[in-house]
């Protein structure tokens, strides 16, 4: 019988002002040589693997056994814990205090999971594989303010888009933005990450048409998200938006389930749309607050599958969810932010999109709303748009990177600003009516650097200064 070797995950799912969603899985490894080749198991394999199993993670996945998960405080002190039983890989922890830093640990069937250092998908003597045990996780958290208090600020979170296209081989752009952006994380203190669709693409087989991963199984999802952001996303929530890639518009498969799974999202959301903050099936509507400084609003604007309705905010069962997330100030200043992430843009200039059709509705409510800033991603590049006091921005390169450069008229019909042909995520920092952001790409040694973008006004003009919004 070949041998198997299985790596352990952690997740900090989700975090609110009390509480913490925390989960665990695991990945298996056929070793393949006396090298230490290793081979990720396929979830159509992992019954040779034992004990048996059909799944390996996400909130529906099989159980590893009963489990004990424990929170501290600064001083080490135990303040809350739960047991589970032989049942699920994941488990809210309620008891907490707003804005606070916590620790926690994961205990299956009496041992700590994941514990000590681990192996991580990396350049070896032998090619791509799992390296030698380095580095261990830091499971460190910190809860959300209250929603009904300002949030202390300055703060930060990051965002991501287009990456989901994985790093089996050592090529492309999203293990290098991966990797600036787990610096990111202790050097900007993020507190989350949300990201702007297209979570995982197709890839593989012939002309990425027949077999190869599709993205609805678990085994698509380690090079792709677990094993990129490992290091990230057991210690900052992350909230994902649909992108095409992610929906059966574009892919021969929905991916919507798995993004679903994996984002433990239904447990996340669990009870919002009973009180108007969520809005699902169809489609991924949900808003939350950040102290009563700042509410992020998920837009799904991917294609129905029969395309009656066109895209998903038209439904008519997602109209009151939108018109309370974005509700007309009739004028008034805005006195909170207010930030909608989706993944296609209303504000495009290429140079493969352009403006995203049949956006009209949702950037009447956006102006209504006073809102200023919008994030989108879908093209392969940044982009900054200004219209109508709105801020559009595009964030679609943290795993692909599309180079070439718009006409001088699709700047000017997308109302472009500035753009850049990189890879990136941004890092957005609010303080009281000032909201900085910045495109992060990768400098020397892996560095954080600011992105250089091309003012459109004038092509041979160049800026790394970072994007002023004013409430």
């Amino acid at each position: 019988m070949p041998d198997y070797y299985s790596e352990p995950f952690l997740c900090l799912a989700s975090v609110t002002h009390k509480s913490a969603l925390i989960a665990w899985g695991a990945f298996y490894f056929r070793v393949q040589d006396s090298n230490d080749g290793f081979k990720l198991v396929k979830d159509s394999d992992l019954k040779h693997v034992h004990p048996p199993r059909c799944d390996t993670i996400g909130a529906s996945s099989t159980s590893y056994g009963p489990a004990r998960i424990e929170v501290f405080d600064a001083a080490g002190a135990l303040v809350a814990s739960r047991q589970t039983q032989d049942d699920v890989n994941h488990c809210w922890l309620i008891g907490l205090a707003p804005d606070t830093e916590y620790t926690y640990r994961v205990i299956v069937n009496g041992e700590e999971w994941a514990e000590g250092p681990r192996r991580n998908w990396e350049k070896t003597p032998h090619g791509m594989g799992l390296g030698p045990k380095l580095r261990a996780y830091v499971n460190r958290f910190r809860t959300h303010p209250d929603p009904l208090e300002p949030a202390p600020q300055p703060f930060t979170f990051a965002v991501i888009g287009d990456f989901g296209v994985g790093i089996r081989k050592d090529r492309g752009g999203q293990r290098r933005i991966a990797e600036v952006l787990d610096r990111a994380v202790d050097e900007h203190h993020i507190r989350f990450v949300l990201t702007t669709g297209d979570n995982i693409y197709r890839s593989g087989g012939f002309l990425g048409i027949i077999g190869g991963d599709t993205g609805d199984q678990d085994d698509d999802w380690y090079f792709t998200y677990h094993q990129p952001y490992r290091y990230i996303i057991n210690r900052v929530p992350v909230y994902p938006s649909i992108g095409n890639h992610d929906a059966d518009e574009t892919e021969s498969k929905d991916d919507r389930a798995q993004v679903i799974d994996n984002f433990y999202v239904n447990e996340r959301i669990a009870g919002e749309e009973a009180a108007g903050r969520a809005s699902t099936e169809p489609g991924l509507f949900y808003r939350f607050r950040f102290g009563s400084t700042l509410e992020c609003i998920c837009i799904d604007t991917s294609k129905e599958p029969d395309h009656f309705h066109g895209r998903l905010f038209n439904h008519d069962k997602h109209q009151e969810f939108l018109k309370a997330a974005l509700p007309d100030l009739q004028g008034a200043a805005p006195t909170m932010w207010r930030i909608p992430f989706g993944h296609h843009p209303p504000f495009c200039a290429g140079p493969q999109h352009r403006n995203t059709d049949g956006m009209e509705p949702l950037i009447d409510q956006f102006e209504r709303a006073g809102v200023r800033l919008v994030l989108s991603g879908h093209e392969h590049n940044f982009q900054h748009a200004h219209h109508n006091l709105v801020n559009y921005i595009v964030t679609g390169g943290a795993g692909k990177l599309r180079e070439g450069r718009p006409s001088g008229d699709r700047f000017r019909d997308a109302h472009t600003v500035s753009w850049a042909a990189a890879y990136h995520f941004l890092l957005v920092t609010i303080d009281g009516t000032r909201a900085t952001i910045r495109p992060i790409g990768a400098g020397d040694g892996g560095t954080l650097a600011d992105v250089e973008r091309s003012l459109t006004a004038d092509a041979e003009t160049r800026t790394r200064e970072p994007i002023v919004v004013m409430l």
